[in-house]
């Protein structure tokens, strides 16, 4: 059972990072470190169980970690009577990908917004029924981009519950 466990963890690990690698513009051993955090929890990983499980070397997984920290997309933490630094990732970041996400869909939407105002004024001095502008993909991207903000916005009020509780 805990043989397929690692072998599953293994596989997504490298789907996760290749997903991490192109959205956050990451180093590809950068983003498995991430995705490897990510997929072991609060329990954390260290630095000698990074380089044994991802295969590289102790200076690469020095220095992605060191950039990693310093995107504040991971801290760590240690156990008493250990010298050991256990990674796991920054609830922080999380909220802050949130915030780009939901800064990113206002601007959409109000670009989106203005493009529909102006085909609109266009369609009302357009006589001519083909060439007037068809509204509806933008009535139903402001719909899609208002409901995917409110809801994960849901989602950041939940995360932020949650840490404070802890």
């Amino acid at each position: 059972m805990q043989e397929n466990i690692c072998s599953e963890k293994k596989a997504l690990v490298e789907k996760l990072g290749i997903l991490i690698e192109s959205k956050d513009q990451l180093a590809p051993v950068a983003a498995r470190i991430l995705s490897y955090i990510i997929l072991t929890g609060k329990t954390g990983t260290t630095f000698e169980d990074l380089v044994s499980r991802l295969c590289a070397s102790k200076s690469t997984i020095s220095t992605h970690l060191n950039h990693l920290q310093d995107l504040k997309k991971i801290v760590y933490f240690t156990k008493l009577g250990d010298r050991k630094k256990y990674f796991i990732i920054n609830q922080d970041s999380i909220i802050q990908g949130i915030d780009n996400m939901v800064e990113t869909w206002c601007s959409q939407k109000e670009l989106h917004i203005e493009i529909r105002q102006y085909k609109e004024k266009s369609n009302s001095n357009n006589v001519d029924e083909i060439s007037k502008f068809d509204l509806e993909f933008h009535d139903d991207y402001i719909q899609f981009l208002d409901e995917a903000t409110k809801s994960v916005l849901k989602l950041r009020t939940k995360i932020i519950e949650k840490n404070n509780k802890l």
